[in-house]
């Protein structure tokens, strides 16, 4: 069972950054400042093993923004210890949360899943888990085993994108909103917190038909959101297309613009976990704004600031 937040973190962060930032629960939670530590358990993804397809998921780059390591011959134990020895002078006392983020994080057997817990659970220090999968890579049992696992703060991350159909179906996503809907609702009944994932300036989609997946978002028991914007990754099926001209990215105040909307609408309660997308310098194609994490971030704030925008504001709550 997930420990509850009182409403006011989320009010007090709201009205001091505009959105209900993770941070702030986490500084409640843990009582100190936290940092993620990206661990890799090898999974692949149904989209490049052949359960599905063998292409992934159109703007995904090769290696699943993740580090390969386990396949190196690196344990999750060694690299959560790697990151606690080469990172405490630097980070400090902080609450350190295991973050499984590369392809599919519950795809295939049970066992498996149930083999990586075991391992996460007996990490030294271990405060929180953030685990990042697809909604058709979860059943009832693997959604119990991760509801009774032993930590104060758990996340499962599930990559929807676009409430689109026929961008699910443009970006080669191979499953459709209900599959995300079905897998939210069965999460939320064994008291899991689920992160949604979602992209804004996806190619043939408007400022509108991403307004609308945040709509949807809001009508479903998501506890989270990450926030990102589209870029094109090196190797990926769309570099090809946006190298001939197909569609065009939205530039850094097209982007800010767009997010800043979004979190008018969005449901006050939701924690952000991400405003903007973090790629690697070498994994980004376009558009060259996307790597300066720090600028998107200002802009952002600047532009809710300036316009005294505040997540929830324009929420329409149900009757």
């Amino acid at each position: 069972m997930q420990r509850l937040i009182p409403p006011a973190i989320a009010r007090q962060a709201i009205l001091e950054l505009g959105y209900n930032a993770v941070s702030a629960r986490w500084k409640h939670l843990f009582g100190k400042s936290s940092r993620k530590v990206p661990l890799d358990a090898g999974f692949t993804c149904p989209n490049r093993d052949g359960t599905l397809s063998a292409g992934g998921c159109a703007f995904c780059n090769a290696q699943g923004s993740g580090t390969g390591l386990l396949s190196q011959g690196e344990s999750l134990t060694s690299q959560w210890t790697y990151w606690r020895e080469h990172r405490r002078e630097r980070w400090g006392e902080v609450a350190l949360v295991a973050y499984l983020q590369a392809f599919s994080n519950t795809h295939g057997p049970a066992w498996r899943l149930r083999a990586v817990l075991d391992e996460l659970a007996g990490l030294p220090g271990l405060e929180g888990l953030c685990l990042a999968t697809r909604p058709d890579c979860l059943d009832e049992e693997k959604l119990a085993m991760l509801g009774a696992f032993p930590t104060s703060e758990l996340w499962l991350e599930l990559g929807l994108q676009s409430a689109n159909p026929a961008t699910l179906a443009r970006l080669n996503r191979g499953h459709d909103v209900e599959c995300f809907v079905r897998a939210v609702r069965i999460a939320a009944d064994k008291g899991v917190n689920i992160c949604a994932h979602v992209m804004a300036g996806l190619p043939g989609e408007s400022l509108e038909d991403f307004l609308a997946t945040v709509d949807l978002i809001n009508t479903l028991p998501v506890a989270g959101i990450k926030f990102h914007n589209y870029y094109v990754a090196h190797g990926s099926p769309l570099a090809v297309a946006y190298g001939k001209g197909a569609f065009p990215l939205l530039d850094m105040d097209g982007y800010v613009a767009a997010l800043a909307q979004a979190l008018a609408r969005l449901r006050p309660d939701i924690v952000v976990h991400r405003l903007s997308a973090d790629p690697a310098k070498e994994e980004l194609l376009a558009p060259p704004w996307a790597e300066k994490k720090r600028l998107v971030h200002n802009a952002i704030k600047t532009a809710l600031r300036r316009e005294g925008i505040r997540q929830g504001m324009a929420w329409e709550k149900p009757a």
